[in-house]
């Protein structure tokens, strides 16, 4: 498919909360690339205003830039400003009631995807070559999708978060937006402290048949060439999993029991994270986003415990069935971007956000890395083809991409 970036610019994208131009530390290989921070990462001299006004005229203005931007100066990046967010990062749709929704380029009248909305458009648009954004239940990996470039979420722990605003900590990752998969593992790697390999082998690549049959019928079929590509490409490797053989309890609750277990923790740390400066400061915050703290407010902290157990669970049943060189692959959503306007208030009505996070949650209970590539499409609208290593595997992660995308650009 082509891959070709819709450019515009700065005002055009309406992706950006503030322009600067923040010189490279040092040279590196990073040289010549253009950057865009997400407004939840710091930059020193600057505020961070999290995606609300009320939030940047209660901090102050941030002392230092976050670990991960210094990481960029020093290996030759530009970073020209912060990108528009989600609310305090609590959304996967892209549209802040505040500062508005960043343009999709690829798809004008549709969301760009969230949080890391800004930082999707910076880079669909063209006006940077890769962006930082943070990733909790799906933040990088949905507007990836949406606007039709590359994404990667790291394992949990492996990026640092020192200089970013927390929402669940023990779900929070720094990772990259990118126009190319070269471009992704340049600055993952960067941000990783690891080489991409060069040679490697490739174990089993398992398609997990749930996501798959999750999907719009239009997605599936969008996607089926490009998995014939990959069967053909890697003949012998590619097998169609059922999660129930990672999971015995999924025979029953498919994605559902995923979901459910990452939404309850998820919810319980936005709370004991943020809880106190909404009851203290008491912030406007837009319609969408104080249902969603108070969805938050309102979780029986009674089923915590349990959750911690089933997600200990989860961890340790994709940890005995992931071998070293494996791979999952599934669709990153299950339905094309949704049209702005069109998701209402209340995120417990429809199933646009329920359907997408089952398919998000894998990797945030497993702490796995997973990248996604802009393989196809539905009349010009992006979709995405998502690939999960094991926790750790990020260098070989990065390497597979390069691989898969260079094999389905030349299919």
């Amino acid at each position: 498919m082509t891959r070709a970036l819709v450019r515009h610019n700065i005002e055009e994208s309406k992706a950006f909360i503030e322009t600067m131009n923040i010189k490279p530390k040092s040279p590196g290989i990073l040289n010549g690339l253009r950057f865009a921070v997400k407004d939840l990462i710091d930059l020193g001299g600057y505020k961070t205003s999290c995606g609300n006004p009320t939030w940047r005229d209660t901090h102050p203005i941030a002392p230092a830039n976050a670990v991960c931007v210094d990481q960029l100066l020093l290996a030759g990046a530009e970073c020209i400003g912060k990108t528009i967010t989600d609310e305090l990062a609590f959304g996967i749709d892209g549209e802040n009631f505040f500062y508005g929704t960043p343009l999709n380029p690829r798809a004008p009248d549709r969301v760009p995807g969230g949080s890391s909305s800004g930082s999707a458009s910076a880079v669909a648009c063209g006006i940077v070559d890769f962006a930082l954004g943070t990733d909790t239940a799906g933040s990088i990996r949905v507007p990836a999708n949406h606007c039709g470039i590359f994404g990667i979420r790291p394992s949990h722990g492996r990026i640092s978060v020192a200089g970013v605003n927390p929402l669940a900590p023990s779900f929070d990752t720094v990772g990259v937006l990118a126009c190319s998969s070269d471009v992704l593992a340049k600055a993952a790697s960067v941000l990783l402290g690891c080489d991409v390999p060069s040679g490697f082998e490739i174990g089993a690549v398992h398609l997990i048949a749930e996501a798959f049959a999750a999907c719009d019928t239009e997605v599936r079929e969008a996607l089926a060439r490009p998995v014939e590509t990959i069967k053909t490409i890697f003949s012998g490797k590619v097998r169609e999993t059922l999660l129930r053989e990672i999971d015995a309890q999924a025979a029953e609750s498919g994605l559902k029991g995923w979901y459910d277990t990452h939404r309850r923790l998820q919810w319980a740390e936005i709370w004991s994270c943020l809880g106190s400066w909404v009851e203290e400061a008491k912030p406007e915050l837009g319609p969408k986003t104080a249902m969603n703290f108070q969805l938050a407010k309102d979780l029986d902290r009674e089923t915590i415990a349990e959750a911690v157990r089933q997600r200990e669970a989860y961890f340790s049943l994709l940890k005995e069935f992931l071998g070293p060189d494996d791979l999952l692959c599934m669709p990153t959503a299950p339905a094309p971007a949704p049209v702005k306007g069109s998701l209402g208030l209340d995120r417990t009505v429809g199933d646009y956000y329920p359907r997408t996070l089952c398919q998000t949650a894998i990797a945030g209970i497993g702490r796995l890395p997973q990248v996604t590539l802009p393989v196809a499409e539905i009349s010009g609208i992006p979709v995405g083809l998502s690939f999960l290593a094991g926790h750790g595997k990020d260098d070989f992660l990065l390497a597979a991409a390069q691989m898969f995308d260079s094999a389905l650009a030349e299919a």
